[in-house]
């Protein structure tokens, strides 16, 4: 028996952990999180809460677990060489090294790697570490630009001229504030488009791409108020965007591909784990908007819920460069994933209320995220907390599968009814016609 420790204990990681379940070879799963949360703790042969980010503590748990193999679910482990310190130890791991990692946790390092390499679809750039001369490539960008915070900021570190900035004074303030915090940043032109994600699975030899996947920032409907972790997501059931064309994936999966053998050469240490590439479909063909050293967060519960190969086997063959891209189908079903977050999300939201789920019947595709669970009873800890999926032959189907689960929770909890609806699809459609003609 296989006994796996999966590092996190948010929605992504029980989405992985129910994945691993299915796999059919009856693996024993331990769990390092940063809190207890019951759908993973209730199952788990193994858990402890405790810092993430502490290698050490993470080893001493695998060591006492027995672990034989490891898969880390966020970001900041990563940054932190939790993976380095594992595979040191001798527990095969998916999940990059540090060093790799650095391509979601050093936006400037990103930048600078696609350049060196020659890889197309970066829009123009500039690394800064103080204000000195930011006002002229400001100007040079003539009011398109985006601003980056360099390192790991939560999904809160990236600020859009004409959505977050309304002038390059407001821009200069963000950029001192960045500077203030002891960060450096990074200044690129603001590209127009359609986004989309592609998850590329990767032992460093061998990479198996994920169908596409859609991921709503905005908390509010209409694709209004302030940016979230992503409050939903969908895929279509041939795994591509209504509004992407057979070349627009070919030059994502193509871009993922020339960029792990980027980082291979760059770092001399294979790449091992997912990477996720977070792409725009623009009038001038794709751009990379950023890239991220693991599983996207919903877009996770989407790809997971279908996935049908072997997902164990999958784990396995990235960490210890075995991959068998048989292990790896999805299923051609449209799929849907719609969050409920607490009332005030994310700026000030309500934290610590009970949530009751006993109204919905079936919790196959139910993932719990941001949760705390007190004397039996389940909270709301104040974040993302419950994210529901629903699935279908066709994305109308999907979309009403999530949707009737998710009115079924009361509370001061909300959600976003549009995510999936043909109305919100078509506003993509329209503006990649627009764009392209």
């Amino acid at each position: 028996m296989t006994k796996i420790l999966l590092i996190g204990s948010g929605a992504r990681e029980h989405a992985i952990f129910k994945a691993l379940l299915r796999s059919n070879e009856s693996p024993e799963i331990q769990v390092f999180g940063s809190t207890v949360n019951p759908g993973l703790s209730g199952q788990a042969a193994a858990y402890t809460s405790g810092p993430m980010t502490d290698p050490e503590a993470v080893v001493q748990f695998a060591k006492k677990s027995a672990s034989d193999l490891a898969i880390v679910g966020p970001e900041a482990p990563l940054d932190a060489g939790v993976a380095d310190a594992l595979v040191e130890a001798g527990i095969p791991t998916a999940g990059p090294l540090k060093a790799l990692a650095q391509i979601e946790s050093s936006k400037g390092f990103a930048r600078d790697l696609l350049q060196e390499y020659g890889i197309p679809g970066s829009p123009a750039y500039r690394r800064f570490t103080s204000l000195q001369g930011v006002d002229g490539f400001l100007a040079e960008l003539n009011g398109h630009f985006v601003v980056k915070a360099d390192g790991l900021m939560g999904g809160k570190g990236v600020k859009v001229s004409g959505e977050h900035l309304s002038s390059e004074k407001e821009a200069l303030s963000w950029c001192r504030e960045i500077v203030d915090s002891g960060s450096e940043f990074v200044i690129e032109e603001k590209c127009v488009g359609p986004e989309f994600s592609l998850f590329t699975f990767s032992d460093g030899k061998s990479v198996v791409h994920s169908p596409l996947v859609q991921d709503h920032k905005r908390a509010y409907v209409g694709d209004t108020g302030p940016n979230t972790g992503g409050m939903g997501s969908y895929s279509m059931p041939d795994h591509r965007m209504p509004f992407t064309d057979e070349s627009d994936y070919r030059a994502a999966a193509e871009m993922n591909e020339k960029t792990l053998e980027a980082l291979a050469s760059k770092t001399g240490s294979p790449y091992r784990g997912i990477l996720y590439g977070g792409f725009m479909a623009t009038a001038d063909g794709i751009r990379l908007i950023e890239y991220n050293a693991r599983f996207g967060d919903p877009e996770c519960m989407n790809l997971l819920t279908l996935f049908e190969g072997n997902f164990l086997a999958a784990v396995r063959g990235m960490a210890t460069g075995t991959l068998d891209p048989s292990s790896i189908s999805f299923r051609k079903e449209a799929s849907v994933c719609k969050y409920l977050v607490p009332e005030g999300y994310p700026d000030s939201p309500k934290k610590l209320f009970p949530i009751d789920l006993s109204a919905v019947a079936d919790c196959r595709d139910l993932y719990l995220g941001s949760v705390d669970e007190r004397d039996g009873q389940l909270l709301a800890a104040g974040s993302r907390t419950l994210a529901f999926v629903g699935t279908g032959p066709t994305l109308a189907e999907a979309e009403a599968a999530a949707e009737a689960l998710a009115v079924k929770v009361p509370g001061p909890l909300f959600h976003r009814p549009d995510i999936g609806t043909s109305e919100l699809v078509q506003k993509r459609i329209d503006l990649i016609k627009s764009l392209r003609g």
